[in-house]
């Protein structure tokens, strides 16, 4: 079956299954077409029981903006959970949450299906947060007007691991962060080069014309621990306890 996405935000038109819209191009909407992944965007505005279909308030204690109320989010949550018999994995976009790395993806493209709060304003009243209990995630310590690009890419991050979803195997494999190396390290990308061989003075390596793929893969390798130990050291450094 293919890996279920639902998506409760208070903007549904942004998650179109067709162009403009972002997850209708390219390989999302490719996965999409193959039957490798599903996506369904649901208005929390819906399951408000007030006649303006309100979904959020001004703060106790005073301060500036709005916060998501609690009963339209529960009911939201628990309708649209009830859609599909696959259970799922509840993620809230937020800064609050755990950075977004390359090992947590490959965990969440295993998942069945996988259901997204993309919360606005000041963020979501904390008691609705205790008892949905979601997995928190964060893209990076910035904040965004709403959780809707965050699911974005969290989704397109997920849908390249899906089998089948690039048009090569190896493609996702060869990605940024991807565990690689003698130690299995997390490795930024190495260099990469296309036609023609000579640009505005600028040439191949030659190793990559050699036809030697030990030789070739050796120097990609080099050049992988290179350029993390150059950009991101950090990453080459053992985890803490």
């Amino acid at each position: 079956m293919p890996l279920r996405f639902d998506i409760l935000t208070t903007f549904p038109e942004m998650f179109a299954h067709e162009p403009p819209a972002a997850l209708g191009l390219s390989i999302p909407s490719r996965a999409r077409a193959a039957g490798l992944v599903e996506w369904h965007a649901t208005n929390i505005r819906d399951f408000a029981e007030n006649k303006h279909s309100k979904t959020d308030d001004r703060p106790f204690g005073g301060g500036p903006g709005m916060v998501m109320m609690c009963q339209p989010l529960w009911d939201a949550v628990h309708a649209v959970e009830a859609r599909d018999p696959r259970p799922a994995t509840r993620i809230l976009l937020s800064p609050q949450g755990v950075p977004l790395k390359q090992k947590l993806v490959e965990e969440l493209a295993t998942k069945p299906r996988i259901l997204l709060i993309a919360g606005h304003y000041e963020g979501l009243d904390e008691r609705v947060i205790e008892k949905l209990a979601p997995m928190e995630i964060s893209l990076g310590d910035y904040v965004l007007s709403g959780g809707e690009l965050g699911a974005m890419v969290l989704m397109d991050a997920i849908i390249r691991k899906l089998p089948g979803a690039l048009g090569h195997e190896d493609s996702s494999v060869e990605d940024s962060f991807s565990a690689r190396g003698p130690s299995a390290q997390p490795l930024l990308d190495c260099p990469h080069y296309t036609k023609p061989r000579e640009w505005m003075g600028l040439s191949v390596p030659e190793i990559l014309l050699s036809g030697d793929h030990g030789k070739i893969a050796q120097w990609r390798l080099d050049r992988m621990l290179e350029r993390t130990r150059a950009r991101r050291p950090d990453l080459l450094q053992p985890p803490s306890e």
